[in-house]
């Protein structure tokens, strides 16, 4: 694995274990996410140390000016991916790790981040249609997918010229048969990689509130000497669940486990993110004062430094799984050394891997078929995660499963919460719809009040395939064949927004006839 080189000129080694040495640790100080709609009151801030940028947002070779004035007054900017989809079962596209590569390099970033995440599946490795989820779904917390991210990760960190640090996100399902705990999951993928961690404080929190985790204990268990920098957002409860906006003001509990986290290790950059219903600058101001403060007043507790941080981060993981065993590794006890299935597809079931990885110690090296077979594993069972690209396919036809359920109302996938994957489902059409809403302002103008309710209509069966820009047309396109909406001159001004878009005319009835009867075959 190659070495990437700092913004100072110091190697970071990608070596699994290496790197995170305080003095290979970047100090960002505070930050706030830079966005086209806020980009005045971002420049205008005092104290901002640096900002982060959406990758997917910027080109490399035409920065905004915003940006390039905030660089010129020595403001870091970091790139933060999207849609790598590094937790998904295919590997890396090496376009889009090109172009992140070329924004970091534009940006002079000193590292950029990712997620732990799916975003797309089906295709190759399961002979089914590519899907595409338009926003992050958590992957499955078990030693296939560990395995199937960890090779990903290598991947990326290979083409890219900086340090990747990766985000654990925000979830609203739970997948059933997990393996591992959260912090369990990052403190693997920290040790087998050496990648950096991006922890989101508002990401703990909604986890907390959706699938019952405890954020001190997923603290206690991840690396905290491998922290990057963290994030800090809002959100809002709605019928029982917690939805992380990134449009409200940030809530205490978040700003609570903040202080939790900076008691464990002082952070080497913390940044607020605000991605909607952008408030005025004394706003936003006030809620970095707030973060400030809450850093102001852990600073004054005793609290883990960056040099020993390894060590405590360590014992408090060995302690854990320790003293619970089996459990401690997030299974149940009694199956050490058993497959037990993990259930995918509307009943269709296929192995989850070996439960806790034969022959792993505590710190999660492995120790061989030796060790393994000293637990009273079978040879043949310490064997089977020598096939990653079995795993790769037992990942790729579990993520396809629940994907399929959530955007193109297949049956939902054995052992999941049929009611949290409908809620999941409307959030991501939701997501569609507002994304859409941005990149074509046009489409809310014409239709109005009509547009959430026509496009909810639309996307309900049509999953999205090759990106937003490509949604919007079929959007339109499904509007027009249906001769839609009823007021001709709305009609007319989207048909003239459409044909600008394609420089073609609205698809005749044999064509529409055609594609019917494509679109039905694919459903069969």
């Amino acid at each position: 694995m190659k070495e990437h080189g700092t913004e100072t000129g110091t190697a970071f080694g990608t070596t699994p274990g290496a790197g995170l040495d305080s003095a290979l640790r970047t100090a960002l100080g505070i930050g706030i996410g830079w966005r086209p709609e806020i980009a005045d009151a971002v420049e205008a801030l005092p104290g901002i140390d640096w900002v982060e940028v959406v990758a997917e947002n910027v080109c490399a070779g035409h920065l905004p000016d915003s940006l390039k004035r905030l660089r010129a007054r020595g403001v870091t900017v970091v790139p933060h991916g999207v849609s790598l989809g590094l937790g998904g079962a295919d590997r890396p596209d090496a376009g889009r790790l090109a172009e992140l590569a070329a924004k970091a390099e534009a940006l002079g970033a000193p590292l950029v981040t990712e997620h732990i995440a799916f975003v797309r599946a089906g295709g190759a490795l399961t002979a089914t249609p590519p899907l595409e989820a338009g926003h992050l779904l958590p992957v499955p917390r078990t030693w296939d997918a560990l395995d199937v991210l960890c090779e990903n990760v290598r991947i990326a960190q290979d083409a890219l010229p900086v340090p990747l640090a990766l985000e654990n996100i925000a979830a609203l399902i739970s997948w059933p048969g997990e393996e591992l705990t959260e912090g369990r999951f990052l403190a693997e993928l920290v040790e087998r990689t050496g990648v950096r961690l991006l922890i989101d404080v508002a990401n703990l929190h909604t986890n907390h509130v959706n699938r019952g985790e405890c954020p001190s204990k997923a603290l206690a268990e991840l690396p905290v000497e491998a922290i990057a920098y963290v994030h800090v957002a809002g959100g809002l409860e709605r019928d029982g669940v917690w939805h992380d906006t990134h449009a409200h003001p940030v809530p205490e509990p978040v700003l609570d486990i903040l202080s939790d986290l900076a008691s464990r290790i002082s952070p080497p950059g913390v940044l607020l993110e605000r991605d909607d219903h952008f408030p005025p600058t004394e706003e936003l101001s006030s809620e970095l004062t707030k973060i400030r403060e809450r850093l102001t007043m852990t600073a004054g507790r005793s609290h883990t430094t960056p040099a020993d941080a390894g060590t405590a981060s360590a014992d408090a993981r060995t302690a854990a799984s320790a003293g619970a065993g089996a459990e401690g590794l997030g299974v149940g006890a009694g199956v050490v050394g058993v497959e037990r299935p993990l259930l995918i597809g509307a009943g269709a079931r296929v192995s989850g891997g070996a439960m806790p990885r034969p022959g792993r110690t505590a710190g999660g090296r492995e120790r061989g078929h030796a060790g393994a077979e000293s637990l009273g594993v079978p040879a043949q069972s310490a064997a089977a995660g020598a096939h990653p690209e079995r795993a790769r396919g037992r990942v790729a036809v579990a993520q396809a499963a629940l994907l399929s359920a959530l955007v193109a109302g297949t049956p939902a996938p054995e052992g999941f919460d049929t009611r949290r994957l409908v809620v999941q489902s409307r959030a991501l059409v939701g997501k569609r719809a507002d994304v859409i809403a941005k990149i074509a302002p046009e489409l809310p103008e014409i239709l109005g009040d009509g547009y959430r309710r026509a496009f909810f209509a639309y996307a309900r069966t049509r999953p999205m395939s090759g990106g937003y820009r490509r949604d919007a047309l079929a959007f339109v396109e499904n509007l027009l064949v249906a001769g839609r909406p009823e007021d001709p001159d709305a009609r007319r001004r989207l048909t003239r927004w459409w044909q600008d878009r394609t420089d073609t005319r609205p698809p005749g009835r044999a064509t529409r006839l055609i594609r019917a009867a494509r679109a039905t075959l694919v459903r069969k």
